[in-house]
């Protein structure tokens, strides 16, 4: 509380400084920047009707106004970055001029006109457009380039997007990206709202993409105004109504493969005191998760958002905004055939006309999962002085999660992924407030601020176990389980049958496998229920204070800062952050030399934090616990902030005005290495933390500006991840033979090439996506020599596939010799193969003798994706109103690959297969 209280004490005080001293402007957005400015003519006078334009090449940022009777003009929520201003006049040649817009703070610009022959087209006249004399490496994109992207995704659009565009990103299952070699340690900055928890679509629901106007991605060392989870920070800036004096928008509606439907509109309207742009749409789709069978199964999924956001100006010192969003997604869990067909394989179970011990029909796993998520987020900006802007703003969020298991739980029985039902409630409630000052004078570029978050989690949580053959009291003559389910405790053990020395009496009170539970007698908690039940609460507050300084001086760049961070949850700590860049512009050449340095602290992650910090604390969480090999509460230590030091060491350097080139070294070491789990062979995931943690890697992005109507892209990076064990925190321990190896998100190398074609705004366009990918780490492939991330050994001459049901080896693509693995088929009667016939169509497997945990591990196979996409955006070529269609086609080839494969975290996830999507819009 003494934390609280003095986080909203500083703010307030901040607040009170704020007094009016002068007129000037100042942005709307925290995120974005103001640039007004006035046309002139050769005499000095000003020019009225005077089209202005705004332009990056690289990030393809576009706008343009005309000046108003006093010759002015001014653009709004215009991100930060460096623009080409140009002016045209009739009779005058064209005026051009840069800015560079790096704070809240209005840019004056006044563009100087020639008398002479008018040109209305501005003209990138060096290299010196292209690049950034800025020490943070990071990739900029507008909504120009990502309106026309083909994106996977299309519930985790953001995500997409990042993955494409941004180096040094490996792809992952549903929405899920891994930025420089970490987890999720990713945040998103929603017009200067911090967002550190998890935006997979199988955590929380994901701003819309139709509401955002650019997306700044930073890869490099971040400044000191970012912390919790900086791996990578995602900078959006939203679209605003504020000037669009005549209203204007869109309607789109799209139908594709697996039934998928998608229909939405925006509407941009207001003036030059007032805005709101607000969007909505809905989507519906029978492949809405990545599923752990290339042929979909039970995987309908749907989604509706409304983005609003509104931007008042009630005198020239003061701009209020407000975000609101709320987004409701609904969707199955994807099956695969053996939980599609249980009826079929679960012999263990079915053994009487498809009837579980309950009596009922087994059929079909049915589970599925509900997240609603709303956010209001108000801002108030005000000018103290021509070089001062003060920005208080406050935010709450909320995800609410629901996990609903099959009704009739021995559905949801899965041979070695789930053995028991779960269901699930989980809140996460994150509120808090901000403030900053601007200060721009000179060669000084200052930002103070503060930040206080309050995070409120509670989980609820029921367990069920479903598998007969984990906990059995009897063992059979021959030493395996026994199914009958009339016996529940081992003093029924007669005639053949031995007493199980590895009984667990705790678990026994949550086996529905049995038909009559233990009595409270025997240590349950009761004689009626058979779920565990598990409540975990907890209140995490965070207070952050940062200081940093751009300083320009000549062609150097100067980045100081420093943050100071306190966290005060199921655990407490505090630490210092040093943030230090350095850029050097040589402008004959067109290049820009950087360093970089930051210290940071890393928080863990909020889903699931309870039950991965103090579930060893509650008898039932141990005993599910105990059935996963290398997975047991041997003690119990809550999961504690981490810290870091990384250090990045890149150029840019522009050929010509046509092509400019973005590299970087990256080596970042971490102390408390975060990562995330599986609770007892269910689909509750938790984080955990590793000792530490050493990911060393390069990032490159080749650009091509606008050619004659080409554009591309290239990136491409190579991020190693290796975590040092042990672990240090969270319930269990997650599979690990060896002290160092390769965390199941490393991938060797990736790559993305984009190109954009479009001739003339007449003609219709064409986009091509290319994307590599060497494979992420797999899970537990059997090989022979070696443990393969702990699976079934074998010798040099033998492998062991036994571990694996028939349909988990054909998701693998195992095969030996001739003899494929299908759903119902194994590669061998006995699970046993010749090393020298054995292998896989989609999973690297390491040769006999050679596998290496941290050298040479199991790999997804390389995998090479297409994706196009062609459309008009004026079909009937009028002014006015606009009528638009396109059609994109993702994963062109139809290429049959894997994301993952047994993944401790995940499972299995095939890429999806083609899908084709026909789209026609209305523009006004």
């Amino acid at each position: 509380m003494r934390t609280s209280r003095l986080a909203f004490s500083l703010v307030f005080l901040v607040a009170c400084l704020a007094s009016p001293v002068a007129t000037f402007a100042q942005s709307s957005s925290a995120n974005a920047g103001t640039v007004r400015g006035s046309v002139l003519d050769p005499s000095g006078a000003v020019i009225k009707g005077a089209t202005v334009q705004i332009q990056n090449p690289v990030s393809r940022y576009d706008k343009s106004v005309e000046t108003d009777a006093q010759g002015n003009f001014e653009f709004d929520n215009v991100p930060f970055n460096n623009y080409h201003l140009s002016a045209s006049a009739k009779g005058f040649q064209g005026g051009e001029q840069d800015v560079n817009v790096r704070s809240p703070l209005a840019v004056e610009a006044k563009i100087s006109v020639k008398i002479g022959e008018a040109t209305t087209s501005l003209t990138v006249t060096s290299g010196t457009d292209l690049v950034e004399n800025d020490t943070t490496t990071h990739t900029d994109v507008d909504r120009e380039l990502f309106d026309k992207l083909p994106l996977e995704s299309q519930s985790s659009s953001l995500s997409s997007l990042a993955t494409l565009a941004s180096p040094g990103v490996a792809a992952d299952s549903n929405g899920l990206f891994h930025g420089l070699g970490d987890h999720a340690s990713n945040s998103f900055s929603i017009d200067g709202q911090p967002i550190t928890d998890q935006q997979s679509k199988v955590f929380s629901n994901q701003l819309p993409i139709d509401s955002v106007q650019s997306m700044e991605v930073i890869e490099g060392a971040p400044p000191a105004e970012y912390g919790g989870k900086t791996s990578l920070v995602l900078v959006v800036t939203t679209r605003s109504g504020l000037g669009s004096t005549t209203p204007h928008g869109d309607i789109t509606t799209s139908y594709g493969t697996f039934g998928t439907t998608n229909s939405g509109f925006d509407l941009s309207y207001g003036g030059q005191k007032w805005g709101n742009f607000i969007s909505a749409n809905g989507l519906d789709t029978g492949r809405f998760l990545d599923g752990p069978e290339f042929q979909v199964f039970h995987d309908r999924g749907n989604e509706e958002n409304i983005f609003d956001r509104v931007d008042f100006k009630p005198s020239d010192q003061d701009t209020i905004n407000l975000n609101l969003q709320f987004t409701r997604s609904w969707f199955q869990t994807p099956n695969s055939y053996d939980a599609q067909n249980a009826t079929a394989w679960n012999g263990l179970l079915v053994n009487n006309g498809g009837l579980g011990p309950n009596g009922v029909l087994v059929g079909s796993a049915d589970q599925r999962s509900k997240i609603r998520t709303f956010n209001i987020a108000p801002v108030w900006t005000h000018l103290l002085n021509p070089k001062t802007v003060l920005t208080l703003g406050a935010f709450v969020r909320q995800d609410q999660y629901n996990y609903y298991p099959s009704a009739n739980p021995f559905s949801d029985l899965t041979p070695d992924l789930q053995s028991s039902t779960v269901g699930q409630d989980r809140r996460l409630t994150n509120a808090g407030a901000r403030a900053s000052v601007s200060y721009v004078s000179g060669i000084h570029n200052i930002k103070v601020g503060l930040q206080y978050e309050q995070t409120l989690l509670t989980e609820r949580d029921s367990f069920g176990l479903v598998d007969p053959t984990i906990n059995a009291p009897c063992l059979n003559a021959d030493g395996s389980p026994d199914t009958d389910p009339t016996l529940t405790n081992p003093n029924g053990c007669t005639g053949a049958l031995q007493q199980n020395p590895n009984f667990n009496p705790t678990l026994a009170c949550y086996d529905l496998t049995r038909t009559s539970p233990l009595p409270s007698s025997d240590g349950c908690p009761n004689s009626t229920s058979t779920d565990s039940k598990f409540y975990g609460h907890a209140d995490i507050r965070e207070f952050a204070f940062y200081i940093q300084d751009a300083i320009n001086v000549h062609n150097w760049t100067f980045n100081l800062g420093l943050r100071v961070d306190q966290y005060n949850g199921i655990t407490q700590a505090a630490q210092g952050e040093p943030r230090l860049g350095i850029a050097y512009n040589i402008k004959p050449t067109n290049t820009v030399l950087r360093v970089s340095y930051a210290r940071t602290m890393e928080s863990p992650f909020n889903e699931n934090l309870v039950i991965a910090s103090l579930g060893c604390l509650d008898p039932a969480i141990v005993a599910f616990q105990s059935f996963v090999a290398g997975a047991q509460c041997a003690s119990q230590v809550p999961l504690t902030p981490g810290h870091r030091n990384e250090f990045h060491a890149g150029l840019s350097q522009a050929f010509g005005k046509y092509f400019v080139v973005d590299g970087e070294y990256i080596w970042k070491y971490t102390h408390d290495a975060f990562d995330f789990s599986v609770f007892g062979n269910t689909p509750i995931t938790y984080p955990i933390e590793w000792a530490s943690s050493k990911i060393p890697g390069y990032a490159i992005r080749l650009t091509m500006p606008n050619f004659h109507g080409l554009t591309m892209f290239l990136v491409t990076s190579s991020v190693a991840a290796r975590f040092f064990g042990p672990q240090v925190s969270g319930i269990g321990a997650a599979p690990g033979g060896s002290s160092v190896f390769r965390i199941d998100h490393d991938e060797v190398h990736n790559a993305t090439g984009h190109l954009q074609y479009q001739p003339s705004q007449k003609l219709p366009w064409l986009s091509f996506n290319w994307r590599y990918d060497s494979g992420l780490v797999a899970g537990p492939v059997p090989c022979a020599g070696g443990n393969c991330a702990n699976g079934p050994n074998g010798s040099d001459s033998v492998v062991d596939v036994s571990g694996l049901t028939p349909d988990q080896q054909f998701e693998g693509g195992l095969y030996c010799g001739p003899v494929h693995a299908t759903p119902t088929m194994p590669i061998s009667p006995n699970g046993l193969c010749p090393a020298n016939l054995y292998g896989s169509t989609l999973v690297s497997i390491p040769a006999p003798g050679t596998e290496n945990d941290d050298h040479n591990p199991p790999r997804i196979a390389p995998r090479n994706l297409f994706d196009i996409g062609i459309g008009h955006d004026n079909i009937f070529h009028s002014d006015k109103y606009k009528f638009s269609a396109r059609v994109t086609v993702v994963n062109l080839a139809n290429s049959y690959v894997l994301y993952n494969f047994l993944s401790t975290f995940s499972g299995t996830h095939y890429v999806s297969p083609r899908a084709i999507t026909g789209t026609i819009g209305f523009h006004f």
